[in-house]
């Protein structure tokens, strides 16, 4: 199926970019791309989002492995004749096992995508951070827009 192919994309950008941060930059080094707007940080989260849960790589490990089979499952039902859900859904198991491979193989995620929203310092994320949340808001558009059709 088309959206694991979706999956794998995300999984390859996603571990040779974090590659290439480890490699090539310093932690806490930060390059600017546009100033004041966007970096190239290198940072390391070994908890979740804003780094809550910090150290708890046994919880991560068995939320991961339950959600993904759900997320499988799940593509495997619904997917087949919903273009929009088999894309979202190839991006947040992208953006899961990115994550994943991370937390099993370093103790820790690689981050780097450092950016300020009108001067909010946003918490540094990284390419499967970013298919998790397309991926999400696709399914929030989604479901929004079959509300809507409901209603009419």
């Amino acid at each position: 199926m088309i959206y694991y192919l979706i999956a794998l994309f995300v999984i390859v950008i996603d571990q040779v970019s974090k590659w290439i941060i480890v490699k090539e930059m310093e932690y806490g080094q930060s390059i600017p791309i546009i100033d004041n707007v966007l970096y190239i940080t290198s940072h390391r989260n070994t908890g979740a989002a804003w780094g809550i849960l910090e150290n708890r790589m046994w919880f991560f490990y068995v939320i991961t492995v339950i959600f993904v089979i759900f997320i499988v499952i799940y593509m495997q039902k619904y997917a087949k004749t919903d273009k929009l859900l088999g894309i979202s859904l190839g991006l947040i198991l992208g953006g899961a096992i990115g994550n994943f491979i991370d937390r099993v193989f370093r103790k820790e995620v690689v981050d780097f995508i450092h950016t300020y929203i009108f001067s909010y310092n946003f918490p540094v994320f990284n390419i499967a951070d970013s298919a998790l949340c397309v991926g999400v808001m696709l399914i929030i558009i989604q479901t929004l827009l079959e509300g809507k059709k409901t209603k009419e």
